[in-house]
This record gives structure tokens, sequence and C-alpha cells, in this order.
């Protein structure tokens, strides 16, 4: 991002460019450092390419690891660039893409979110929220739903923010304060939820793969997070809708910030209306009443295969904990409970007519998935590689021993993994590509240490939602850009940045405040997921 020189006056002189403020300098320069980072697709060819490099020198070198409590005892380092390792490579390249733990569970639970998400449903549920919200509730109640917002993934960053802006205004306040509050909301909250999303069957995913090489720790399922993320998203819900209603609006109010658009393209309002209006039609009321009906009969079904004793999804001794098939059974819930609703809605409103329709729905979902897809591809090859050369036990091992002889092993040593997750988010964009990378190594490191994986899969989520609005790097902080110019012509990313800062300091600041309670407490995070091991 530049400044550019003021035009010259009538007189044909000018005047001297202003040196940049400290935020646009400091924007600058991240910019400029993540854009000569590679896309995680390179990025993670060249991580393959340095791990067999290194594997093959450790290897020659006499390099091996031993797993503290392992039956294992004293393997060697695995050189990739030997027989044994090109044979690996060529035998398993497939096996290693399809057991890639989050390929699956990410493209079912997809699939049902799309499902909910093509017919309607979604985007009704959120216009019913904000259409039925008082006056003096909006800003919280836009906050809840913008938190809540990530089942939608990205897409809750391009829809929520027009839509409560237009609600803000259409109440008398002002409309980019719902605009840009939301968008806050959505972005440094983007981790946690009410609901369990796609995010946790991703995270899942990649923190078991990385967690696998050392046999350490409990299983971390989609749910293993539940009870931090759940009080967070209360938690932070209601200090967004505080900083909104106290900070963000009375500043605008003060700044003169129009509350109208000041500039609009022939024809743009009025299909914005159509989409964004949050007062529904008779149909769409009667299709939310159907699949509000449907979504009953399903938790009624998972209930009943539940409460009674003895019944299917209790465990061995009746119980639900530490496993039992309810546990294991959550992605199939979760995409029943998106799929049954969201088809009953589409049959209603009319957006599935037919069978063909929903197969049309679904397979329009998986080609917006299809980069997911390809990315994974290199992802599965990598942590295969590095867990079968065992690298990865080998720097989990030094790291671990390293921090143990420092005594840097309690919660300072978790803010400090925190920290590197904040700043590393500025920079790769991609949460999947910068948890792929940061488990492979600190989630061993960590479960050496005696914390679960499903913690420090817990404290990640801090740093990875929390610097989102800060990431010139982002893309959606372009859309919200062309959103905010519509009110503020002259409105840069630094605008953007500079009013969505308070609500990452004190999310991030309340984020690690709840992590103490859950740490220091030694309360579970999840279901069956205790801070150690």
């Amino acid at each position: 991002m530049t400044t550019q020189s003021p035009k010259k006056g009538a007189t044909g002189g000018g005047t001297a460019q202003a040196r940049p403020g400290l935020l646009a300098r400091s924007l600058d320069g991240i910019e400029r450092v993540g854009n000569k980072i590679p896309d995680p697709f390179v990025l993670f060819l060249i991580l393959f390419a340095i791990i067999a490099v290194l594997s093959t020198v450790m290897s020659l070198s006499g390099a091996t690891v031993e797993v503290p409590g392992s039956e294992d005892g004293v393997q060697p380092v695995r050189s990739f660039f030997s027989a044994e390792g090109i044979t690996w490579l060529t035998t398993s390249l497939v096996t290693n893409f399809v057991s890639f733990p989050p390929l699956g569970v990410v493209l079912t639970v997809l699939l049902g979110v799309g499902v909910a998400e093509r017919t309607g449903l979604l985007t009704a549920l959120v216009r019913r929220a904000f259409g039925g919200a008082p006056r003096w509730l909006l800003p919280y109640v836009a906050s809840f739903v913008a938190v809540s917002g990530s089942i939608m993934s990205d897409a809750a960053m391009v829809v929520i923010p027009p839509l409560a802006a237009m609600v803000f205004k259409a109440a008398g306040r002002h409309p980019v304060a719902g605009l840009l509050g939301a968008y806050a909301a959505a972005t440094a909250a983007f981790s946690c939820s009410p609901f369990v999303t796609s995010t946790d069957a991703l995270l899942s995913g990649v923190t078991n793969a990385a967690a696998e090489p050392l046999g350490l720790g409990t299983y971390v399922s989609p749910i293993s997070n539940y009870f931090i993320t759940l009080a967070i998203a209360l938690i932070l819900s209601f200090a967004a809708g505080f900083m909104i209603d106290r900070v963000l609006e009375p500043s605008l109010v003060r700044r003169g910030i129009a509350r109208d658009k000041v500039r609009a393209e022939a024809g743009t309002e009025e299909s914005e209306a159509k989409v964004m209006d949050p007062n529904l039609t008779d149909t769409e009321r009667r299709g939310l009443r159907r699949a509000g009906a449907a979504l009953l009969l399903t938790a009624a079904a998972v209930l009943a295969l539940c409460l009674p004793p003895g019944a299917p999804m209790r465990n061995e001794d009746g119980a639900f904990l530490p496993e039992s098939p309810l546990l294991g059974s959550v992605v199939f819930i979760v995409f029943m409970v998106l799929l049954l609703p969201g088809v009953t809605y589409g049959v209603v409103t009319g957006s599935i007519r037919k069978g063909a329709d929903l197969a049309l729905v679904m397979g329009q979902t998986v080609k917006e998935m299809s980069p997911f897809i390809v990315l994974a591809f290199v992802m599965a090859q990598f942590l295969a590689l590095f867990n079968w050369t065992n690298m990865s036990s080998w720097i989990a091992i030094q790291g671990a021993e390293g921090l143990e002889a420092t005594g840097f092993t309690g919660f300072g040593a978790i803010l400090c993994f925190i920290l590197l997750a904040f700043m590393v988010n500025l920079f790769i964009i991609s949460g999947s590509a910068m948890w792929a990378l940061l488990a492979s190594v600190f989630v061993p490191m960590f479960a050496l240490l005696g914390y679960e994986p499903g913690f420090i899969q817990a404290a990640f989520r801090i740093g990875d939602s929390t610097s989102n609005v800060l990431s010139p790097l982002s893309p959606y902080l372009v859309i919200m850009l062309g959103f905010l110019r519509a009110y503020e012509p002259r409105a840069g990313i630094g605008t953007v940045i500079a009013r969505c800062l308070p609500f990452t300091v004190v999310f991030t600041v309340l984020w690690i405040g709840v992590l103490a309670v859950f740490y220091f407490g030694g309360i579970p995070v999840g279901p069956g997921m205790n801070v150690r091991i």
C-alpha cells in the first residue's frame, strides 16, 4: 500500500508527499513480506523438499530418535533419498492422500453446509435473527450472528456484514457500525462458535495426524474443543456487541461518517435489498418452521439412541466418555443436522424440486472445495513424509528437551505459542495450511511436555482467529473495503484495520483469559479432552 501524491493545484504548484504514519508503514511491511511467501500449495512442496534433504543428511550422520515411554526403542531417522524412501513414496502416494484425516471429515461436513446454505436456509436464519431484534439489542444480535456465522464458512464474512449494515440503518442506527462490527466479530472470532463447524472437523483431523507418530494423548474429535469454544463464543458475542454499541458507533457519530451510501451502481441496491431484506416472505417463514421441525425430529432420533440404558450410542460401560459410538458419530450427526433441515427448507421454498437438484447442490459444494482438495493432497504428502522419516519425533523431542532444560514449560510457553500463531496468521491466511505447518512440530512437542493435543489445538485457535482482521493479505479485507467505500470513498485498508483493531485486542485478552481459567482450573476444553495427558 503506497501513499498517493496530492494532485497539483490550479496554479501548477504541488505539495510535498506526506510521510506515511507508523500504522501505514507497518502494513506496508506486512504486505511486502506476505507477498513474498509462496502460495500454500507451493509452500508445502518446498517444505517436502526440505524435509527430504534434511532427512537424508541426518540419516547419513547417524541421527536417531527414542520416544519416551515407547516400546519401539531407538529408531533411526530415515532417508528419503534412498531405495527405501523412493519406494515408500511410490507405493503410498495414494494412501497418504486418501487417509489424510481432515479430507473425508471436512468434505462430509461441507456437503451438509452446502445444502443448508445453497437452499437458502442459513441466510434465512440470519435474516430472521436480524429482523426480529429490537433497536437496542441489534449490536448484540449482530455480534452473535457474526460469531456463529462460521458455520457458513468464509461466506459469513461476505453475507453478514452488509446485512447488518442494512438492518442498522433501518433501525435508525449507524450502518457502518453494523458493517464493521459484524465483520470484526466474524473474522476475529472465526474459530469459535456455539455450533460444530467444518473448522472443527478440519483442525481435529490435522491434530490427529500430527500426534499419531508419538501415540500420546487422547483422540481429537470435532467436539474436543466444544466447551471452550461455546464459552468464548458467548463471551465474545457480548463483548463485540458492547464495543459496537459503546465504542465503534459513538466514534463514527463523532467523526461525522455518512449514514447513507454516497455512491451505488445502477440496480445494485435493488438487487442487494432482495437478497438482504431482513423481512422474510410467507414461504420462507413456512420453510423455517418446517426446517425447525426436521431439526427437532433429528435431535429426538439422536436422543433415542443415547438416553435409554444400553442404548447403541453408549460404550460398553454405559457411558459416553472417554470414547463411545456417540463421539465417533459426531460428523454423521452434524451432517444430518445440516442436511435434513436444509432439504426440508429447500423443498418448501422450491429451491429443491427433485432428487437431481439435491445432487446438483452437493456437486456445486464439492466444486467450490476443489482448491482445498488440491491443497490437501500436497499437505498429506508433507505430513506423511515428516512422520515416516521420524523427523517430526526428532524435532519434537529436541524442542521438548530444550524447553524442559530452561524450565519454560508452563502457561508462559502456551502464550508464546499463541503469539507465534498470531504473527504467522498475518502472512499465511490459509488456516488449514498454517495449522498443518505448526501442528506437525508443536503438537508432538507439547505432548511430550504432558499437554493434550486437543488443548494445544484450542490454544492455536486464539492466534489463528484474533489476527484475521489485521492481515492486509486477506481477500475479505479488500471486499470489506469495497463495502465501506460506499459510505466513505476515501477509506483505505488502514481505515478498516484501525477500526477493527480494538476488537482484536479485546478478543485476544478475553480468549487468553478464558484459556487460563480452563488451564489453571483443570477444566476439560471439550468432552473427554483435558488440559494434561
